[in-house]
């Protein structure tokens, strides 16, 4: 079975960090993701999804992210179902997040997290350079490899 879902978005509120009974940290949070496409006639829409993050991603959450912050996150859909006050039988549809993501630059956020992963190296920080181009190279430039071996790996 394969059960996994990428959402981004934009977070609709900040995060709050909550404590289970056996001390588990966790969070739930809304995103809002606008979709890709727009209807003749009608303006772009907009689908809320709700996060439920556990123990050191919920810390996470609640400590580096805020409301309005682009968010990206990989998870799983979960399902439960419960009963309201009044009787009624309700579904509830949740991303259970594996990982969350900062999905914009520092200073473009609304936040105060910023644009880098946690505990990023500061090489992995920088911008990525511009791929060295071979489209106007020639011959010389190009190495033959010989395929007749056996491969090393």
């Amino acid at each position: 079975m394969l059960n996994v879902i990428a959402v981004m978005g934009r977070l609709v509120a900040d995060p709050e960090l909550r404590k289970t009974p056996n001390d588990v940290s966790t969070t739930t949070f809304t995103i809002a993701c606008d979709r890709n496409f727009v209807r003749a006639g009608s303006g772009r829409q907009t689908d809320f999804f709700d996060i439920v993050a556990w123990r050191s991603s919920a810390e996470f959450a609640c400590k580096y992210f805020r409301k309005g912050q682009l968010i990206a996150v990989n998870g799983s859909l979960q399902t439960r179902s419960y009963e309201d006050k009044s009787g009624n039988k309700r579904k509830v549809y949740e991303i259970v997040a594996d990982n969350l993501h900062f999905a914009e630059s520092k200073g473009s956020g609304a936040g105060a997290g910023g644009g880098q992963q946690m505990g990023a190296p500061p090489a992995a920080r920088a911008l990525p350079q511009e791929p060295e181009s071979y489209a106007s190279g020639a011959p010389e430039d190009f190495a033959v490899i010989d395929d007749s071996a056996d491969l090393p790996f």
